[in-house]
């Protein structure tokens, strides 16, 4: 069997799991080829070793970090409206990954790459302080069970994370479809020294045009579940 630095599923299935909770499904064929033929040209392997970006995309441009892109809409959307940005994906389920990687062939774009690992060990181990222009986290696992409020992403750890990876001046985007998770993100951003509302006393932003409508979000409209943006600076 090969290492994981040439299969990024078998690490995952042998530690510990921080941030994330692998669900049910399988990749379709496509998506399986997809992680067999294409990691290799946008993959990133998880390693204890820090990241140097000019040296991964070839080129120094800002670097753009969406933290559990899902099916990759919203990444494939950023990065072929911003090809003077470099964005780094992070996900867990091999499914996702592997769409994404069908929609970058397709697309033939070449300033994305993946890396399919816990996104608290990539923050902790891969990614430099101050090296991140902007953060993307949209639609996290809202765990809506109060006796699973403490699994949520967003906790004071996470954000002093995120808040080491991003520059001064860089933006941290989050959006939900839960009310009570929207207002737990912000009672805990807003209290960090590091982060500023841009959205002042009022707390919440309008969707940004650069964060498209997701087949996951025009469900939940259907359903009539509101969505909640918000948008800090990193001071």
């Amino acid at each position: 069997m090969a290492d994981s630095d040439e299969n990024p599923q078998q690490d995952l299935q042998r530690r510990g799991v921080r941030s994330y909770v692998i669900r049910a499904g399988r990749a379709t064929a496509a998506q399986q080829r997809a992680l067999d033929q294409l990691w290799p040209r946008y993959g990133i392997p998880f390693e204890n070793k820090v990241l140097d970006f000019a040296a991964v995309f070839g080129r120094s441009a800002p670097v753009m970090l969406e933290i559990g892109f899902g099916a990759g809409e919203a990444l494939l959307s950023y990065a072929q409206n911003h090809p003077d940005v470099d964005c780094v994906g992070i996900e867990v389920h091999p499914p996702g990954v592997g769409r994404l990687l069908l929609g970058l062939d397709k697309m033939q774009l070449s300033n994305v790459r993946v890396i399919m690992h816990d996104a608290v060990e990539v923050l902790e181990r891969q990614i430099a302080p101050a090296s991140i222009s902007m953060i993307h986290i949209f639609f996290p696992d809202p765990w809506p069970k109060k006796r699973h409020h403490k699994r949520r992403l967003i906790q004071p750890p996470f954000v002093a994370l995120l808040a080491r990876a991003l520059r001064s001046g860089g933006l941290l985007r989050l959006a939900t479809d839960w009310e009570h998770y929207a207002h737990q993100m912000r009672e805990v951003i807003d209290a960090s020294p590091e982060f500023e509302n841009r959205a002042g006393a009022a707390g919440f932003v309008p969707r940004p045009a650069e964060r498209p409508l997701t087949r996951f979000e025009q469900r939940g409209q259907r359903l009539g579940h509101a969505v909640w943006d918000l948008e800090y600076v990193r001071r």
